[in-house]
């Protein structure tokens, strides 16, 4: 039988690692504010924030991680770790679709860290508007939910801004019934973002049925606006349900287990090719025959990845549509280049949102 190590000795062994972990964390923040010297030097005093090189950094801790902490702990570690070392050289200012406690705010901490400074908007164009006209670097909007598709009004405001996708986040998203109640008795009346209504849609019918459903802007602001009233539930996250002092009535109310939300991160700011890249097209064919195809068919030919095709009114002229895509690789590569120069001469517009590093975790 193995002898059991004495507690004592133990505890002297997490000491000693401790020491060297905190030594090695302020090594690693002085490099920070090195490279902040460097890039200043050399003529840079933007954004000292890159997604593709961050993206790196966190797909070689996945790499190296051999346990027992799980990937995503590891890489949730070290995201925090560049989040206050990026500080150290110049702090982010990210915009989200407020108020505290929603969706948006979690995958903007999930991306970036708690090192940065978050601003809540009310709305997803008011985002937009932040990062276009450089009040922050960089805004976090939802795109896409796994129960109920696209988010038209993010998609919408591509058509007409000159911000790039930076990068994007996925977050599982789990709904939970918040109030100041502590069962649904009495409840008459359920806010949340229409998305969230959705996704909870057979939940609400089986265990309130004929209740209410009023779609708000954000979720968080569901909470917020319930914390006053005994009657009345939000639909939000159980740090909305901390934040406004709400009972949480009911967890994990989604119908679907494995719902998903994805975000995109908007800025002016590019990416150099990662190897696991997205890239994002708006594409305008005209009303012709076949056009659909012609657009589709370099991608097959080049061996492209097509991941996701949305269709929106062009707000142009009646019945004229633009496209949205996404594909697998990153603008700079060969097989894509060589695609989209087939592509341009096949279509009346072909906008590029930006080619990014795929979600780490």
């Amino acid at each position: 039988m193995n002898a059991v190590t004495p507690l004592s000795e133990l505890r002297a062994q997490i000491d000693a690692l401790d020491e060297q972990i905190l030594s090695l964390i302020n090594q690693r923040a002085q490099c920070a504010i090195e490279v902040a010297k460097t890039k200043i030097a050399q003529g840079e005093d933007g954004c000292f924030y890159r997604p593709d090189r961050e993206a790196l950094v966190l797909r070689r801790v996945k790499e190296l991680n051999a346990g027992p902490l799980s990937d995503m702990t590891m890489v949730r570690f070290f995201r925090e770790i560049m989040s206050s070392c990026l500080a150290l050289e110049k702090p982010l200012d990210v915009a989200y679709l407020g108020p505290e406690g929603t969706f948006t705010q979690q995958a903007a901490i999930k991306h970036f860290g708690h090192a940065v400074n978050t601003l809540a908007t009310s709305t997803i164009g008011e985002i937009f508007n932040l990062v276009e006209n450089e009040h922050c670097q960089f805004g976090v909007v939802p795109v896409e939910n796994s129960t109920e598709g696209i988010v038209n009004h993010t998609l919408d405001r591509f058509i007409n801004t000159a911000v790039h996708i930076c990068g994007e986040v996925e977050l599982r998203v789990h709904q939970n019934l918040l109030g100041l109640s502590e069962n649904v008795n009495g409840i008459t009346e359920v806010l949340a973002h229409q998305q969230s209504l959705a996704q909870c849609r057979q939940w609400l019918d089986d265990n309130i049925p004929g209740v209410k459903l009023t779609a708000v802007n954000s979720n968080g602001e569901a909470a917020q606006l319930v914390s006053n009233d005994k009657s009345k539930a939000a639909i939000a996250s159980i740090a909305a349900a901390e934040r406004y002092n709400l009972n949480v009535i009911k967890q994990n109310i989604e119908d679907e287990s494995n719902n998903t939300t994805r975000f995109i991160i908007i800025g002016h700011q590019t990416s150099q090719s990662t190897g696991n890249d997205k890239t994002s097209l708006l594409i305008s064919t005209g009303n012709q025959p076949g056009a659909l195809y012609r657009v589709l068919e370099p991608f097959a030919e080049y061996g492209i990845g097509m991941l996701h095709i949305e269709s929106r009114p062009s707000r142009q002229g009646l019945w004229d549509y633009v496209f949205f895509i996404d594909i697998d690789g990153h603008v700079d590569d060969d097989d894509v280049s060589k695609a989209l120069d087939t592509l341009k001469r096949r279509v009346s517009m072909i906008k590029l949102l930006g080619s990014y590093p795929k979600a780490v975790i």
